[in-house]
């Protein structure tokens, strides 16, 4: 077995972020001037890029992205699935541009036409009759979650160690050694004891799961259908319809987020794996960028959660924190209504997924002849390679094989080659202009990286 030589890995670590920043006086410089901004970023999380600065936008199109310094790059990032659709897709921005100029009206607290059919394309890819409109899955998920608790009575939600949900305060817990529930490391100032909101348990262990339902105080179990924030961590056979017979048994509603995961295919990992969810939450991708989200409920949670409104017990039209102004406003639904017509078609989501397994394929192929104890895991359009071998099962273990130094020798190894992964971890994302050259010329540079560095 190949063994990652430490020593050889900062020699090589150096060099490469010494090439970045021969090779990006522009960003560098624009990031020294930005004392106006928290970080010297728009958001703290743009820090996450390697190298000691971001790169600046300039241009993007398709799976292209130029930066200010003059280079264009491959970009398997793709927003981390904001840009799914790829950068600006045509149907999108001339939807776009019709509602801003022709029509006129960004936000005008009025519905529109394309509501509906937005609706009614959910419905049909998957499959939960009722919907409502957000700008961010974040703001779903966190608005799902307190229909969720006036719908059954119960106080707390179940999540998984490590999952993803935005930036929802009840999704940062994980289990602790002692199995309770514990504010993930790094979380933020949590306005309560994380135990009191939340269980967390590990992914894939039913046992666990069964366990924290049967306390009786669970409103819902919040899921992905694969973790995808830790490195893609699919379920194993029989998961998932487990949780869907616990969530029945013990009374607690099934709450699936495919804000990542809509990568699986044309109905996201719900109509490809058959899911019954009583919530389903997306958001990012809809809008090809444009902000946009969506929940989507059960005629059944739709009547649980009346019986309690028309009680007097919540207001869900005024003040009952369910919604934001901007929220289902014109533009955004214009654009969901043109992304999901023209752009992620089930045409578009064949191409992306037989290029991802060909990503996938490449990357296998060098781990095998180089014998590199890492794994590489595949979800629809998306794939992503981990310092583990085999592919972790859970959450917990996803974590303990996260390698700062390798992260940012693979990333900084691969922009200084054209090509941009995503910066959080190792993922690769497909949009319906990604080429079959785009994935050989990934494989033939992974290759190139990983051969320097082993031994």
């Amino acid at each position: 077995m190949a063994i990652v030589d430490r020593t050889r890995l900062a020699e090589l670590l150096a060099t490469e972020q010494e090439t970045y920043a021969t090779r990006h006086p522009r960003s560098q410089e624009l990031y020294a001037l930005a004392g106006n901004l928290f970080g010297r970023v728009p958001m703290t999380w743009m820090n996450m890029w390697s190298g000691g600065f971001p790169l600046y936008l300039d241009r993007a199109s398709g799976n292209r992205v130029t930066d200010v310094d003059g280079h264009t790059y491959i970009d398997f990032a793709l927003g981390d699935t904001g840009a799914m659709t790829g950068h600006s897709p045509a149907p999108t921005v001339a939807a776009v541009q019709r509602r801003m100029g022709e029509l006129g009206g960004i936000t005008t607290m009025l519905p529109t036409e394309d509501a509906q059919w937005v609706g009614a394309e959910l419905t049909r890819r998957f499959g939960l009759p009722l919907w409502s409109f957000t700008l961010t899955a974040t703001d779903a998920n966190r608005w799902a979650i307190r229909l969720a608790r006036l719908a059954t009575g119960r106080p707390k939600i179940l999540v998984f160690g490590h999952c993803y949900h935005g930036s929802v305060d009840e999704a940062f817990a994980v289990p602790g050694p002692d199995g309770k529930t514990v504010s993930r490391p790094g979380n933020v100032a949590p306005p309560v004891d994380l135990a009191l909101t939340t269980r967390a348990v590990p992914w894939n262990d039913l046992a666990a799961v069964e366990a924290a339902l049967a306390h009786g105080d669970v409103a819902a179990i919040l899921t992905e259908p694969a973790l995808t924030n830790i490195g893609i961590v699919l379920p194993e056979p029989g998961f998932m319809e487990g949780l869907r017979r616990l969530a029945t048994e013990h009374g607690t509603l099934l709450m699936i987020d495919e804000t990542h995961t809509f990568s699986a295919g044309w109905g996201g990992a719900t109509r490809e794996w058959g899911l019954e969810p009583d919530i389903f939450v997306i958001g990012k991708s809809l809008g090809a960028g444009i902000p946009s989200g969506a929940y989507g409920i059960t005629e059944e949670v739709a009547a649980a959660v009346t019986r309690h409104t028309d009680a007097g017990q919540a207001d869900i039209v005024d003040v009952g924190g369910v919604g934001g102004t901007l929220a289902g406003n014109a533009l955004s639904l214009a654009a969901m209504r043109a992304t999901l017509d023209e752009v992620l078609t089930e045409d578009a989501f064949a191409h992306m997924t037989e290029l991802a397994t060909a990503f996938t394929e490449g990357v296998q192929a060098t781990l095998d002849e180089l014998d590199v104890p890492w794994s590489i895991s595949q979800l629809g359009a998306r794939a992503e390679y981990r310092f583990a071998r085999p592919a972790p099962t859970n959450g917990e273990d996803s974590a303990a094989a996260a390698d700062d130094d390798l992260d940012a020798y693979m990333h900084l190894a691969m922009c200084n080659r054209g090509i941009l992964m995503t910066p959080f971890h190792n993922m690769a994302l497909m949009c319906p202009e990604t080429s079959r050259a785009d994935v050989d010329r990934h494989t033939h540079v992974f290759r190139e990286v990983v051969a320097a560095l082993v031994t």
